[in-house]
């Protein structure tokens, strides 16, 4: 399995896990998990409203790497960061520094704002 999804909101009172092969198993497997603690929790009594959860999907970077439909090339160009750095960090040859990260997210979030707003004539 490539990818895990867990959510994190100590507040629930549970714990989701999921588990696929892409992005998309993974999200199948976590509305597995959501409706099988649905159903725990009304065999058990317990209340609770599963249909008003909502998710939020977090990238950790090499994740986002590798997911990406940016080649590294691309992805250089958006970023400011050499592609073999890039490449280093998908490998797991290198760990993104904390600033690294944050350059790759500005990058992104800027590729996306520009062409998000592109007209094709």
């Amino acid at each position: 399995m490539d990818f895990d999804i867990y959510t994190d909101d100590d507040s629930l009172g549970f714990m989701l896990l999921a588990q696929g092969d892409t992005i998309e198993a993974a999200k199948a497997d976590l509305q597995k998990s959501k409706e099988e603690m649905k159903a725990a929790y009304a065999e058990s009594g317990e209340m609770f409203d599963f249909d008003s959860l909502e998710f939020e999907y977090v990238f950790d970077t090499v994740s986002f790497l590798k997911y990406s439909p940016f080649t590294l090339t691309g992805l250089s160009k958006a970023t400011g960061i050499n592609s073999k750095q890039l490449s280093h960090y998908v490998t797991g040859y290198r760990k993104p520094s904390a600033k690294t990260i944050q350059r790759i997210q500005t990058g992104v979030t800027k590729f996306a704002e520009t062409f998000s707003h592109a007209v094709l004539v």
